[in-house]
């Protein structure tokens, strides 16, 4: 039987050839998913190791802030208390924060978050151990910094030159002292790392004298951990010490986790597209041996059990898995080199080292492969041990009993209708439970119709056959004809385009109704022409909000500052603003009340505030401030809570003087003329041309709430492709088989006067036909889950509506049915050239 099984399997290599291409994608994801996250958490590891090669001790100080009030970090006198300690060869105190430095053009290098300033901290030997400099040396006053050599190289900069750096203060110009290399996460995170004066450090980051962390680098044969109980006992007590190797691997266990997390979506990516390719490799499987009955029931009659036939089925599909299994092992060591280029091209800077071929991968790719084709063609197997050797031989094929077709369809409409409750039950309960629940019930919606989807065939296919048969003709008409005659084979092979399509439509409602919702918060809530950030998320200073005041063209100004008081015995959070001018930067729907009222010791609550704490208009409500004084404030409006101020307003001047630090978010901003790029320049000149500060414009606000949901979006669909992909070398499979199994019909066909032509559109159109079922099932199923997911959204986005993107489901329609002209390609051409005499005889 094993022999009989490779002979079948070396004889039908043509048509085994897209099972073979399923699988190997399934596993090349699978296994490039595997060697990708190895390779990149050993590159970290190392990376991480290297970086704390020369640390004993790393020491870190953030105290709260009670106990800033005494210290803000570790003093000069606690960093030589350290370095006096035996054992101890060196200390290198550290204080950073946010600096970016500007290209040629003036945009900031890098993404914001990671733009980091630091201290250089020289040894005796006038070196700093973080550093390896390529050029020049650290800067040896207050007018120097130096850059790391990928920020240096983008912006052009070379030791001499005159750098502009942004911090949370003015733009101020240093020279470049030197270049160098380090192993920061900063600017391994893409971002720029500028190393200043130890005494310029600590005056832009903390205070002078003082430093955030340090590190002790150990003296020869030294123990770490006598060096760490020795080093707790002169540092403050909020003061916290780990060893370099504790940090080591406190480091390699969050790189773990956040590498888990990709891992796991990746791996999400493969199990879709292997579940698509179960059916593909099942279909292929069900017509072998549909077109192997004769055979078959042969070597039944002459002495083959069941269980033999099922092994020689099943021992196909393993040859077939292997080989399949081989190849895509490969083609995912391939994509784990390509994923790791793609990261570098994206500015994401990926560690050097060498690629992970370890046994996990290896040994998932032959296990998922093999079993997942054997499952696929354990069932087509077991049918095939049922056949009847007698009527097999009379060449009556088997066909599904109605008892069969009863139970599956029960089966199905069961699964369906368990789904669609959960997925009601989820869109109804809302937030992380009811996502939950969604995902079960797509999960059995998505079974529920793969087992119905042969009969919904018929009825789907009845209503889109007039508009081929109107358009084509008899071709037409015997396409839609050939499409519903075998309805297993056809709902099978429009199963893979429809998960496919399912999970595609959901992700694009989803996509679309909350880009939507964000839309109209921009568009519906600012009315100012700008909004002005700091990159790094800091706050922007008050110097920023005077500029912008006194900017030339600017109609109106205001601040969104955040603040708190204790407001009926509970803080509440407070926006400091600009009464007379918040109104005319932001629609603000007010209940009761006047916005012009706002200003000195009159502030403005949002209604949900007012109905929890029994506010309205013309109360006086005693409040504590931050900084722990008293006062009476009068309540002079009430709006509706709005996504761009906090639940109370105040005058900004009110707030600043009761906080210790004004924390500026935003600042938004009207011109006069509106937007324009003359307007941007002058908002940007008025502020020094700092880099580090943004410019925003409506679009700009819009992308900045919306690009992290588009880019997700594009990133799903391209992962999702690979199911696509799938699905049409399924198409390909169905209409490759389908025709052999019609020969005799087709060349009945041109007896009679179909020319090549025709029966090419009739092959053509069939798959069409086919892509498109398969495309309205996925369109409807993916929009139902699109409504329900973003249903669970809703409480949190203000102004949610459904949105159905019509122009991406229409495109979703077109690409289907391209899908079907492409795969028939191959078959309709085989089709054509069929002698028509030889079809007419053949068996």
């Amino acid at each position: 039987m094993f022999r009989t099984a490779l002979r079948n399997v070396l004889a039908h290599k043509a048509r085994l050839l897209m099972t073979v291409l399923a699988v190997m994608l399934g596993v090349a994801f699978v296994s490039g998913t595997l060697v990708f996250t190895d390779t990149l958490s050993q590159a970290f590891r190392n990376q991480s190791a290297k970086s704390y090669d020369d640390v004993a001790v790393a020491v870190d100080m953030y105290p709260n802030p009670e106990e800033a009030r005494k210290a803000p970090g570790l003093s000069q006198q606690d960093v030589d208390e350290v370095a006096k300690l035996d054992g101890v060869a060196s200390v290198a105190p550290r204080v950073d924060g946010f600096a970016g430095v500007p290209d040629k053009n003036g945009k900031l290098i890098g993404s914001g978050w990671s733009n980091k300033g630091t201290n250089f901290a020289p040894g005796k030997d006038g070196k700093d151990r973080a550093y390896a400099f390529t050029a020049g040396s650290g800067p040896a006053d207050a007018g120097q910094v130096a850059l790391d050599k990928d920020t240096a190289d983008k912006g052009g900069y070379k030791v001499g030159d005159t750098v502009r750096v942004a911090t949370n203060g003015p733009v101020k110009e240093y020279t470049l002292s030197g270049v160098f290399t380090t192993e920061d996460g900063a600017v391994n995170a893409g971002g720029s790392l500028v190393v200043f004066d130890t005494a310029v450090a600590q005056k832009l980051y903390l205070k002078p004298g003082f430093f955030q962390s340090l590190t002790v680098t150990a003296a020869p044969g030294a123990d770490d951990g006598k060096l760490l109980d020795e080093v707790l006992k002169v540092v403050p007590k909020a003061a916290t010490a780990q060893t370099g190797q504790a940090l080591a691997d406190e480091q390699a266990e969050q790189i773990e986790a956040g590498l888990g997390a990709l891992n796991q979506v990746l791996l999400g990516f493969a199990g879709i597209a292997l579940f698509v390719g179960i059916f593909l490799i099942s279909n292929t499987f069900t017509m072998l041996v549909a077109q192997r009955t004769k055979e078959l029931a042969l070597m039944r009659a002459v002495g083959a059990s069941r269980k033999q036939i099922t092994r020689s089925v099943l021992a196909e599909a393993g040859l077939v898995g292997l080989v399949a299994s081989a190849v895509g092992y490969v083609l995912g060591i391939g994509l784990a080199v390509a994923l790791r280029s793609a990261m570098s091209a994206f500015d994401m800077k990926v560690p050097a080292g060498d690629l992970v071929l370890g046994a996990t991968p290896a040994l998932s790719a032959f296990a998922v492969g093999v079993l997942i084709t054997m499952l696929a063609a354990w069932l087509p197997g077991r049918r095939a041990a049922k056949i009847p050797p007698v009527a097999a031989m009379s060449s009556v094929h088997a066909a599904a009993s109605t008892k069969s077709l009863v139970v599956r369809n029960s089966i199905g409409a069961v699964l369906t209708a368990l789904g669609v409750v959960l997925i009601m039950l989820g869109a109804n309960q809302g937030g992380d439970d009811g996502r939950m629940f969604i995902a079960g019930g797509a999960f059995l919606t998505l079974i529920g119709v793969i087992v119905l989807i042969p009969m919904l065939s018929r009825p789907v296919i009845a209503l889109i056959r007039p508009l081929f048969v109107g358009a084509f003709g008899v071709s037409g008409k015997l396409a839609g004809l050939n499409a519903v005659r075998n309805p297993r084979r056809t709902g099978a092979t429009a199963s893979a385009l429809a998960i496919g399509l399912t999970l595609v439509t959901g992700l694009s409602v989803l996509g679309a109704t909350v880009g939507s919702a964000l839309d109209k918060v921009t568009t519906d809530q600012i009315k100012a022409d700008y909004m002005v950030s700091m990159a790094s998320g800091n706050s922007l200073s008050q110097e920023a909000l005077s500029a912008l005041e006194k900017a030339p063209g600017v109609s109106a100004v205001s601040p969104q500052q955040a603040g708190a008081f204790e407001l009926k015995g509970s803080y509440v959070s407070v926006s400091g603003v600009t009464p007379g001018d918040i109104e005319k930067v932001l629609k603000l729907d007010v209940v009761n009340g006047s916005l012009s009222s706002l200003g000195g010791n009159t502030i403005a609550i949002d209604d949900d505030v007012a109905a929890k704490r029994g506010l309205k208009v013309g109360d006086a409500v005693p409040v504590e401030f931050a900084d722990k004084q008293k006062g009476t404030l009068t309540v002079g409006a009430v709006y509706d809570a709005n996504e761009f101020v906090s639940p109370v307003m105040a005058d900004h001047e009110l707030v600043t003087a009761h906080e210790e630090q004004a924390e500026i978010r935003e600042i938004f901003v009207s011109t006069d003329g509106g937007a324009s790029a003359a307007n941007e320049q002058a908002l940007s000149k008025a502020m020094g041309d700092n880099p580090a500060i943004q410019v925003m414009d409506h679009k700009e606000i819009r992308d900045t709430f919306g690009g992290p949901i588009n880019m997700l979006l594009n990133i799903m669909y391209g992962l999702l492709g690979m199911a696509l992909i799938i699905a049409v070398l399924g198409v390909v499979n169905t209409l490759a088989m389908s025709v052999f199994e019609r020969q005799q019909e087709i060349g009945m066909l041109r007896a009679i006067g179909l020319d090549r032509r025709r029966v090419k559109r009739m092959v053509r159109l069939e798959a069409v036909v086919i892509s498109v079922f398969g495309a309205v099932v996925g369109i409807g199923l993916g929009s139902f889950l699109g409504w329900a997911l973003g249903e669970t959204f809703k409480n949190s986005l203000p102004g949610y509506t459904l949105v159905l993107p019509w122009d991406r489901i229409g495109l979703f329609v077109v690409l289907a049915a391209l899908v079907g002209v492409l795969a028939s390609l191959w078959p309709a051409r085989s089709a054509a050239k069929l002698n028509m005499l030889s079809a007419i005889k053949a068996e």
